[in-house]
């Protein structure tokens, strides 16, 4: 029973709201200094403080965004520099086959996951850069290749050596027919 007063006691807020009078001045004041009095005092807690720390760090440090950046293009990269990259990406991407042949699928898929994002943000960098007209045709292109890309780290992943093979000669087709566009 000694424990009923504190249990029917209701939470006190932490800043006192006025009260529904405005006219009641003397009821507001009595918030503001409250207010201002907590918020002029410098004590925090050790669960305030390991939030505010970390959190009043990285928005120090950090640039902070203003919108989500929904592009596939790396940020800082120029049309010249996915020029330079593009054929050093493809030929990496080629370069699964050794993988493929020795039957390395883990390796193989790392390998093919990491040349054809590096490949596959130059190839939408440059095809941002052309006109309008073309871009149609080579978004198409970029699908059907990317989407082989992917078949092929499944048939990887499923050991399915007839399907990987499969894919791997689409994928050359598909690169070949894109880098002659480009």
């Amino acid at each position: 029973m000694a424990l009923l007063p504190l249990v029917q006691k209701p939470n006190q807020p932490l800043i006192p709201f006025p009260s529904s009078n405005p006219n009641n001045t003397f009821t507001l004041n009595k918030a503001k200094n409250r207010t201002q009095m907590y918020l002029n005092s410098h004590h925090f807690t050790r669960r305030t403080s390991l939030i505010l720390g970390p959190t009043l760090f990285i928005l120090l440090t950090e640039k902070t965004a203003n919108a989500f950046d929904f592009r596939i293009t790396a940020p800082d990269q120029t049309l010249e520099e996915a020029q330079d990259g593009i054929q050093s990406h493809a030929l990496s991407l080629l370069q699964v086959k050794e993988l493929l042949e020795e039957e390395s699928w883990k390796e193989a898929q790392k390998a093919l996951r990491k040349s054809s994002a590096l490949l596959k943000q130059d190839i939408y960098t440059i095809i941002q850069a052309k006109p309008g007209r073309e871009r149609t045709e080579l978004r198409k292109m970029y699908s059907i290749l990317f989407n082989t890309v992917s078949r092929m780290d499944f048939a990887a992943r499923d050991k399915d050596v007839p399907r990987v093979w499969e894919c791997y000669d689409n994928i050359v087709l598909e690169l070949n027919n894109i880098l002659s566009r480009l």
